[in-house]
């Protein structure tokens, strides 16, 4: 699942790409040296959206939030104790990851996750996991296991998505770094 690509965080794709390559006019002429540095960029840069895609991953791992899925999130609310989770509180959220954008369902995650007691945590990877391991068909793992650890990934990733978001990969903030670290 891959978000699609926001056009105003371009800018500082295109800014980096004419710092370490030049003016776009001068690479009419693209050798294997600036096609290797653009990819080296473009990879940095795509972080974000690797975490986006990610997560809504998790999700669509997670049983489709339709009339066969309703025992799934009911079961899910009751033993995590939270409705931060519910297909109709994360909704918008999800849509907004698809276009690119996924901080506002990487809080609503981490929201959910900090709101769990460590035995509603348990319980809620229990119930995931059993709708897991049915679902990919992976009767050798122990269902609270998995559960725990496709928690554990979803938290850990919406976090990436709220780093990546940081906003300060701006040049004086990139200039102070260096300065700090060429410092040490």
């Amino acid at each position: 699942m891959l978000p699609e690509v926001r056009p105003h965080l371009s800018t500082p794709l295109t800014d980096q790409l004419e710092h370490q390559l030049g003016p776009a006019s001068e690479t009419s002429h693209l050798d294997v040296e600036r096609v290797a540095g653009i990819a080296v960029v473009a990879a940095a840069h795509s972080g974000g959206y690797a975490a986006i895609g990610h997560l809504l991953g998790l999700l669509a791992a997670l049983p489709a939030p339709t009339e066969a899925g309703e025992r799934f999130w009911s079961d899910l609310w009751r033993s995590s104790g939270t409705a931060y989770l519910l297909p109709a509180t994360i909704k918008a959220g999800v849509l907004e990851s698809l276009t690119g954008e996924g901080t506002t369902l990487a809080r609503q995650i981490l929201s959910a996750v900090d709101e769990m007691t460590p035995p509603q945590r348990l319980a809620a990877g229990e119930v995931i996991g059993q709708a897991l391991i049915e679902s990919d068909h992976l009767p050798d793992l122990k269902t609270q296991v998995i559960g725990e650890l496709w928690i554990r990934d979803l938290e850990l990733t919406a976090w990436h998505v709220l780093h990546a978001d940081r906003r300060s990969d701006d040049p004086v903030g990139r200039n102070a770094f260096l300065k700090a670290w060429s410092s040490v």
